[in-house]
């Protein structure tokens, strides 16, 4: 094409854009969207790096004039939750208000493959927008009769990466490759990420040619890698009394729409059973973790159209989704990475709004303030606890006496926030030996302390046990609990719980027996795959090369149909004699 007609087809393009931004009651395009989106429509790579909420999504949502085929894929957008797939599946549908001749289609978990592929081949998908597990899920699914999603994906010509850094943390590295592999070389890559990490370093050299690499600061903080108009602080308060703050937080701000992070899921699904016993129900509650199915979505597409309310998260939400009208983000404990205190803090104060975000730190912990300022470029300012807050010790344990599975989700908690904690990032702050072990169970609520290693050589922990016998707390659910009396009466007979599993300890005879299961099933593995590498000779590759050459010469205009049957003919001769 003529450089007069792409510049015409370019403005046309631009004015599609700012007409959609228009509908979506967007004002203007943001420095990020403004500089990344002529480079596409230049057919440039681009790394662009901006500052969570700086509107990167529509950076990357661009039309395209020239038709495709119902089953051809042209743009590929990959994501690493399925939160943020939806979210920008539903901004995509906006946009294609305005460009009638694509389609799209969303692929996440939730629902079964084969369901996916009865979509695809019923409604076909020129953008696909998708996770990275379910699309390799997809790609590894066998279709004969029906039309392919890997076989579409040779019509790529945009692949997007959202949230890059957050898609290799979560160890999407090796199913990105696998994905790659089925994809033209020929095409235009967008790597978009709030931090360029060493890990996106690389990918960006290793899947892209020459990219044009976009950073998008704003001018009041340039040096930060938090909105302008958010507010950091942070709180000092003992383990034992945490709980009981955050309650009289959440009852100040009842008006508000607010986010509290816990680190694990456990701890989100323990706390949202203390916190529903503790707030009034006039204050609306929702919890939400990774570990949810079928019910996530749902959940996150509620707390999105609240007015006001609190949802109990883990770091499933803290990247790249656009909650509307977000008033504090409040983390309940320091995040594992630096990295995503960034992002938490980002789901408030959006594309220039006002919001807040506050940090509750344990006495042991306070170095971590400085941390983040040398870390992140992340300033807090300290603000004092309030003086009314109440004692929920008596409460927590009331309500796991009446039913064992909130007893069961509290020990799960501690555990698990113990474990979380000892593996933090900046482990010479928030370091496990300085934590007041007893305090922090007070805090959880326990009526007793669990059996785990941390708690096996700590002497005059300052706990005080439940006088209560744990043996007699019972389930409400009358199923679980006369599965649980049968195994207890096991249990007193010989000593031994039924369903719990032995260890099996390292050098034992039944420890070397598994190990040599494993290296079997290995060896057996490997071998099939070499025997299916050596079927595949050189010659069949070299045919694949050239017919490759061929297609790309047809595309180009270079060779005529008749020269490419032609050609087919006598390869065909060739394979009969």
């Amino acid at each position: 094409m003529k450089r007069q007609a792409w510049d015409e087809l370019s403005v046309k393009l631009l004015d599609s854009i700012r007409n959609a931004l228009k509908d979506m009651n967007f004002a203007y395009m943001t420095p990020v969207q403004a500089a990344c989106i002529p480079l596409f429509l230049n057919h440039k790579d681009v790394a662009a790096e901006a500052v969570t909420g700086s509107g990167k999504t529509l950076a990357f949502l661009i039309p395209r004039e020239k038709p495709l085929k119902k089953f051809e894929i042209g743009a590929l957008i990959i994501l690493p939750t399925r939160e943020l797939a939806t979210q920008i599946f539903e901004v995509l549908e906006n946009f294609l208000k305005h460009t009638k001749s694509l389609t799209s289609i969303l692929f996440v978990g939730g629902k079964t493959v084969s369901s996916d592929l009865r979509v695809f081949a019923s409604n076909g998908g020129n953008i696909v927008i998708s996770t990275p597990g379910r699309l390799q899920d997809l790609l590894a699914k066998k279709v004969t009769d029906k039309p392919s999603i890997s076989a579409g994906l040779r019509a790529v010509e945009v692949l997007i990466l959202d949230e890059a850094d957050r898609l290799l943390d979560c160890g999407f590295a090796s199913t990105i490759n696998t994905i790659l592999a089925y994809l033209p070389k020929l095409r235009r890559t967008g790597i978009f990420s709030a931090t360029q990490t060493t890990d996106v370093t690389n990918l960006i050299r290793a899947g892209m040619r020459n990219p044009v690499q976009v950073r998008v600061k704003e001018k009041e903080s340039m040096d930060l890698k938090t909105p302008a108009s958010l507010q950091n602080f942070y709180m000092v308060t003992n383990p034992d009394v945490k709980i009981g703050i955050l309650i009289s937080l959440l009852l100040e701000r009842a008006g508000e729409k607010t986010m509290v992070f816990f680190s694990t899921c456990a701890s989100v699904e323990y706390f949202y059973e203390v916190i529903k016993n503790a707030l009034p129900a006039s204050i609306s509650l929702l919890s939400l973790h990774g570990k949810m199915k079928h019910k996530r979505f749902k959940i996150f597409d509620d707390f999105r159209k609240m007015k006001s309310g609190v949802v109990l998260c883990t770091d499933v939400l803290c990247r790249g989704v656009d909650i509307p009208f977000v008033d504090w983000v409040i983390q309940f404990d320091p995040p594992t990475s630096a990295s995503s205190f960034v992002h938490r803090c980002g789901r408030t104060a959006r594309n220039g709004e006002v919001g807040s975000a506050l940090l509750l730190l344990l006495p042991n912990e306070l170095e971590y303030v400085r941390f983040l300022e040398l870390n992140q470029k992340v300033s807090l300012k300290e603000i004092e606890c309030p003086n009314d807050y109440p004692n929920l010790l008596e409460s927590m344990r009331k309500i796991q006496i009446n039913d064992r599975i909130i007893m069961d989700k509290a020990t799960r908690a501690f555990v698990s926030h113990i474990q979380a904690y000892t593996k933090h990032e900046c482990n010479f702050v928030i370091n496990i030996k300085k934590l007041d072990l007893g305090l922090l169970a007070t805090g959880f609520g326990l009526l007793k302390l669990p059996r785990m290693p941390e708690l096996k050589n700590c002497k005059d922990i300052n706990f005080t046990a439940c006088d209560v016998d744990v043996n007699d707390v019972k389930y409400k659910d009358e199923r679980q609990e006369a599965t649980r009396q049968k195994n207890l009466k096991e249990y007193r007979k010989t000593g031994k719980w039924p369903t719990l599993k032995l260890h099996i300890p390292k050098g034992s005879e039944a420890w070397s027996k598994t190990k040599e299961k494993a290296k079997t099933k290995r060896e057996r593995k490997e071998k099939k795959l070499k025997t299916a590498a050596d079927n595949f000779t050189l010659e069949d590759i070299e045919d694949l090369n050239e017919d490759f050459r061929l297609l790309k010469k047809f595309k180009r205009g270079k060779i005529s149909d008749d020269l490419l049957l032609d050609d087919y003919d006598l390869c065909k001769k060739d394979d009969n004699s």
